[in-house]
């Protein structure tokens, strides 16, 4: 079953972060390449380069930043295929930031298409 790892963080709270987190971010990677759970990931721009769309009553309103007011803010994701939510946690528990923030840790909709 694929999970989806969603990296939340409050901006600027990696400065608290022992050792070198661009490093790390790349040694989970390898790690979960190399055990076949990684399907795919990315780091997002920051929130200033964000919009968020919203069409009401036929009208699109575009407004600069993200989708409602928070602390902690979307910074990537990464899609894992796992055996069971179990084994995603495990991973998601890998992830850098969960050292200092939050990793949610969601199973994709299987939809028949």
């Amino acid at each position: 079953m694929q999970y989806m790892a969603l990296i939340y963080s409050t901006p600027g709270s990696e400065a608290g972060y022992e050792g070198d987190l661009l490093a790390d971010y790349g040694q989970f990677t390898q790690e979960a390449v190399a055990a076949g759970v990684f399907k795919a990931g990315e780091a997002l721009m920051p929130v200033s380069d964000a919009s968020s769309v919203r069409v009401r009553g036929g009208s699109t309103a575009v407004t600069d930043g993200p989708f409602a007011e928070t602390k902690e803010v979307l910074g990537g994701y990464y899609l894992l295929n796992c055996a069971d939510l179990d084994e995603a946690i495990k991973w998601a528990a890998k992830i850098p930031t969960a050292k200092y923030g939050t990793i949610e840790v969601r199973p994709l909709m299987v939809l028949d298409r």
